[in-house]
C-alpha cells in the first residue's frame, strides 16, 4: 500500500451571507436568527499606532481598500484601536494627531486619497472606515489592540498586562463600554476582542480571570448584540488555567476565545530549522490542542478564533514556510474562524520611521495590488466553510496539499490535476487500507509506482489502490514533489487522512 501526499478533508458548500447579530453554539458561530453557522474569514488591519488612524488612507480611498478585502475573500477586518484614542484624544482631528507626530508626507496622501478624513477627529475617521467595510459586505471585529497607542508587543512596553505603566484596569474597562456603544447601532460590527496579547512579569491567571469577567459584562451591558472575544495570556497563547476554573458568565452564547500563532511563537523558529517537520508540527498541533484546543471541546464547547497568524510575504524564510505548510492543514482540519496578519502594505509611521513597508502585509506598498498572490491562493480552501453542524448531506473527502494550497480535480478525460481549492473534485474514504474512490464512479486513486503520477483506476481491489493513512505524521525520508499539475506520490511522502464528519 501506499501512503498519501495530499490531506483529505470534508468540504460543504460556504456560507455566502448571514443575517446578524451572530451569536454561538457549542464550538460554532452561528447566525442567531437561523442557526446557520457563520465563519470568520477575517484580515487585520492596523489601526492602533501613534497616529491613531487606520492604516494606508495615505495611499488609497478607503472604499477601495474595503473593496480589495472583499476581492481576496474575506468577510471580515479585525480592526484594530487604542483605549487611550477613545479615552483621552477622542476629540482629537486627524489633521492634528499627523501635525503633532510631523506626518506631513502622511498628510499630503491623505488630502489626495481621503480628503473627507483630515478635518474630522479620528474616532469618526474610524467610523467612515467600518462604514467603507459595511458597504462592501465585511464585518468588523475591533480589537483593543493597545492603550498607549504604539506599536505592539513588547514584553516590557507598558501595555502587556493590567497595572503596567499604560495599562489601567479602569480606563481600559471604560474605553471598552464607549466603542461597544458607539456601534449599538451598526450590525456589521459583529464583536469586540478585548485585548490583544496579554505577556508580561505581571501576568496572572487570578487577575485575568476577575478583569475579563469585568470587561465582558461591561461589553454585553453596553451593547448585547456582540460578540465577546477574549483572549489568553503568553501572547494570546494559552488558557490551560481555565480547565480547573472556567469564567463565570451568564452569557455563554456570546463567548468567543482567541489564539495567536507565528513561525516564532514560544520561540519555536529554530524548532522549525532543527527537527524533523512531521515531528515538530505534530508536537505544535498538540500544543494548541493543550493550551487552548480544549476549549471547544466537550459540554461547554466555544468557538475558537485563530485571530492572527501570518507570514512574511516578500522572500523566502524557511521557518515560516514550514509553519504555515503545518499550520494551514490544521486551520483546514479543524476549520476554525481565523484572521490572517496583516493587510496592510506599510505605515505612516513606525519605531519612528515614517512611511515604512510592512513584509507581513498582503497588499503591496502602495495599497494597490495583492503583494503575493501564491500566498493568497494558499488560503483559498480555509476561505471556504468546510464544517457544517446543521449539514444533513453525505460528508465526502477533499485532496489538500498545504504546502501550494491546491487541490486534486479529475478533468473529462479521467485525468487528475492539482487545481485552486475553488474547484475540486469529491472523493470517498473509509479508512486506512482501503481505496480513495471518486465519488459517484466506479473509479479510484491508483500508485502506478515510486516518483510516478497518480492515476484513476477501475481496478479497486489491487494493492496499487489501497492506500495507509500516515496520520501521526511518520516519514522515513524523501520529499514532496510536483509534476505536471499532478501529484507525486511514493515512498517516503506522507500526510493525514482525516476521519469524516458532519
Amino acid at each position: 500500500m501506499y501512503k498519501i501526499l495530499v490531506q483529505l478533508l470534508i468540504l460543504s458548500l460556504p456560507i455566502l451571507c448571514c443575517s446578524l447579530p451572530l451569536s454561538t453554539r457549542s464550538r460554532w458561530i452561528i447566525d442567531e436568527a437561523t442557526g446557520a453557522r457563520v465563519k470568520l474569514i477575517c484580515i487585520n488591519w492596523a489601526a492602533h499606532l501613534e497616529p491613531m488612524l487606520a492604516e494606508g488612507l495615505n495611499k488609497q480611498p478607503a472604499g477601495r481598500i474595503a473593496r480589495l478585502v472583499a476581492e481576496m475573500g474575506f468577510n471580515c477586518v479585525r480592526l484594530t484601536w487604542a483605549t487611550y484614542m477613545f479615552t483621552r484624544f477622542a476629540n482629537l482631528t486627524v489633521a492634528q494627531s499627523l501635525t503633532r507626530l510631523g506626518l506631513v508626507d502622511a498628510m499630503e496622501g491623505i488630502a489626495v486619497n481621503n480628503p473627507g478624513f483630515l478635518n474630522v477627529t479620528v474616532v469618526d475617521a474610524q467610523r467612515a472606515v467600518v462604514e467603507a467595510l459595511v458597504r462592501q459586505g465585511v464585518m468588523v471585529v475591533l480589537d483593543n489592540h493597545v492603550s498607549q497607542p504604539m506599536w505592539c508587543c513588547g514584553e516590557h512596553d507598558g501595555n502587556g498586562f493590567f497595572g503596567d505603566k499604560y495599562f489601567d484596569a479602569k480606563e481600559w474597562l471604560q474605553g471598552l463600554s464607549i466603542v461597544a456603544k458607539l456601534y449599538k447601532d451598526t450590525s456589521m460590527v459583529v464583536g469586540i476582542s478585548m485585548r490583544n496579547e496579554l505577556r508580561g512579569p505581571l501576568q496572572n491567571a487570578s487577575v485575568w480571570h476577575g478583569y475579563m469577567e469585568s470587561g465582558a459584562m461591561r461589553i454585553q451591558k453596553a451593547n448585547p448584540r456582540l460578540l465577546v472575544i477574549i483572549p489568553g495570556l503568553h501572547y494570546d497563547l494559552s488558557f490551560t488555567y481555565l480547565k480547573e476554573n472556567p469564567l463565570q458568565l451568564n452569557f455563554k452564547n456570546k463567548l468567543v476565545y482567541e489564539i495567536h500563532r507565528y513561525a516564532f511563537t514560544a520561540g519555536q523558529t529554530k524548532m522549525w530549522l532543527n527537527n524533523i517537520f512531521a515531528e515538530t508540527c505534530n508536537s505544535v498541533r498538540q500544543g494548541i490542542q493543550r493550551q487552548a484546543g480544549f476549549l471547544s471541546e466537550g459540554q461547554n464547547a466555544a468557538p475558537l478564533f485563530v485571530s492572527e497568524f501570518g507570514v512574511k510575504q516578500v522572500g523566502v524564510v524557511r521557518a515560516e514556510n514550514l509553519f504555515l505548510r503545518c499550520f494551514l492543514g490544521y486551520l483546514a482540519e479543524m476549520d476554525l474562524d481565523w484572521g490572517v496578519w496583516a493587510l496592510q502594505g506599510s505605515y505612516y509611521v513606525k519605531h519612528g520611521v515614517h512611511g515604512p513597508d510592512e513584509t507581513y502585509g498582503m497588499l503591496d506598498f502602495n495599497w494597490s495590488s495583492v503583494r503575493n498572490p501564491e500566498f493568497l491562493q494558499r488560503l483559498h480552501l480555509i476561505q471556504q466553510q468546510i464544517r457544517d453542524p446543521n449539514s444533513t448531506c453525505p460528508t465526502y473527502h477533499i485532496q489538500y496539499h498545504p504546502s501550494t494550497g491546491r487541490c486534486t480535480r479529475v478533468d473529462n478525460n479521467s485525468e487528475l490535476h492539482a487545481t485552486d481549492c475553488r474547484n475540486f473534485s469529491r472523493w470517498n474514504h473509509n479508512g486506512s487500507g482501503t481505496p480513495i474512490r471518486l465519488e459517484g464512479t466506479e473509479l479510484c486513486l491508483s500508485a502506478t509506482g515510486d516518483g510516478i503520477p497518480a492515476t484513476l483506476s477501475r481496478d479497486c481491489s489491487s494493492r496499487r489502490s489501497k492506500w495507509e493513512s500516515a496520520s501521526d505524521f511518520r516519514v522515513s525520508g524523501g520529499k514532496q514533489r510536483w509534476e505536471r499539475g499532478v501529484f507525486m506520490l511514493g515512498v517516503g511522502l506522507y500526510s493525514l487522512i482525516v476521519k469524516s464528519f458532519n
